[in-house]
């Protein structure tokens, strides 16, 4: 994405995340070539005023909603995501991880396969 501002970068790299899936603010960070800037990320989103970006596919690492589960916010990111068939319980994304790093992807063991 050479030639593009950081925040141009950061909405690619959002818009990219595919219905059904999500991924962390350091992760989206890392696609956008902006590794180390999760904050950069959130500070995009909370100043967002774009209804199509995916924004609800954006979590923290740990894959909770980063959001007060008593706010409005919440509840609507929450929504979304379970539209899209995503488990959420108790403000977590359940069975699904958020996207691996590159270090997780280059580094990880060899998958077995079964015979």
């Amino acid at each position: 994405m050479p030639g593009k501002s950081a925040a141009d970068r950061i909405l690619a790299a959002i818009r990219a995340v595919p219905r059904g899936e999500v991924a962390g603010y350091g992760e989206i960070a890392r696609r956008a070539g902006l590794p180390g800037r999760a904050r950069m990320v959130a500070r995009l989103l909370s100043e967002n005023d774009d209804h199509s970006l995916p924004w609800h596919r954006v979590l923290r690492s740990d894959g909770r909603i980063a959001f007060p589960p008593d706010s409005p916010q919440f509840a609507e990111q929450v929504q979304r995501l379970r539209a899209e068939g995503v488990v959420v319980k108790d403000g977590r994304v359940r069975g699904q991880r958020a996207a691996a790093s590159i270090d997780e992807i280059l580094w990880a063991p060899p998958k077995r396969r079964g015979k």
